[in-house]
């Protein structure tokens, strides 16, 4: 929990907490103090652990025992950035996705591209980055940020899949949108990554889901999933087919200006 209130002295004070409550709801234990004038961003519980990440000017990435009814706190890792969801990747590695930061003037934070690291979590008392990578810049925005659903990753497949949405410039993209504004083309897709726990990430590539005609800033609703060797990536305005291995293109199915989308998707809807 995060807990905020106000004193004539010190002013807003924030407060982190991890409460264990038992069958009838009672507290019978208790963290608390955790990274003081921070804010929880994300939790990931894992069998009798917590993985936890707080943020205001760096990302404490802690890993929380909680086998116990009195939490402890077991490791922990700074680094710039943060994460707005932590998506397990087996029992000692976790992803997680959100935004690079950097320190600037006046000890303020610049929020900067969308990033997606590999924590090592093998030894809970020294949890590491594995690796990481960054998209675009601060205008560059992802609805997994928000969404888990558009965050999609298959173990078996060694595959991530991401929506992105961002300046073409910033994402070293050929313009494929229409201006929206002075020198500011948008580009929307999916970054498509292969993944394991040994060498972290490797941009397998890019599907992409803007055209002449895009109106938009954002690409809302989307979803990625796979039937057999084909990758299916769905959005407002376009549904298309990718091989699974190299992502050479299929089919694809651009859908009409209903103002409907599609919200969820399944195997016979395909056929």
């Amino acid at each position: 929990t995060t807990t905020e209130y106000y004193t004539q002295y010190q002013g807003t004070v924030r407060a982190n907490a991890v409460y264990v409550l038992d069958e009838q709801l009672n507290i019978v234990g208790e963290l608390d103090q955790i990274a003081p004038d921070e804010s929880v961003y994300s939790a990931r519980f894992m069998g009798d652990r917590l993985y936890l990440v707080t943020f205001q000017q760096i990302d404490p990435f802690f890993v929380i025992d909680l086998s116990k009814d009195t939490p402890k706190i077991l490791g922990e890792l700074k680094i710039p950035g943060f994460s707005n969801y932590l998506h397990p990747y087996d029992n000692e590695h976790i992803i997680g996705i959100g935004r690079d930061t950097k320190e600037i003037e006046e000890g303020r934070v610049q929020q900067l591209g969308i990033k997606i690291a590999l924590f090592n979590v093998a030894d809970v008392n020294n949890p590491k980055v594995i690796d990481d990578v960054v998209i675009g810049d601060s205008s560059t925005y992802s609805e997994a940020l928000n969404e888990h659903k558009a965050f999609f990753f298959d173990k078996t497949k060694g595959i991530i899949s991401i929506p992105i949405t961002g300046d073409t410039k910033n994402l070293n993209e050929d313009s494929s949108a229409k201006m929206i504004a002075p020198d500011y083309n948008r580009w929307s897709g999916f970054y498509v990554f292969d993944l394991d726990s040994v060498n972290g990430f490797e941009l397998k590539g890019k599907v992409t889901h803007s055209d002449s005609d895009s109106h938009y800033y954002g690409m809302n609703n989307a979803r990625t999933f796979y039937i057999d060797d084909v990758l299916y990536t769905v959005s407002e305005g376009y549904l298309k087919m990718n091989s699974i291995d190299d992502l050479k293109g299929i089919n694809s199915l651009k859908f009409e200006n209903t103002g409907k989308f599609i919200g969820y998707m399944d195997e016979e809807m395909v056929r």
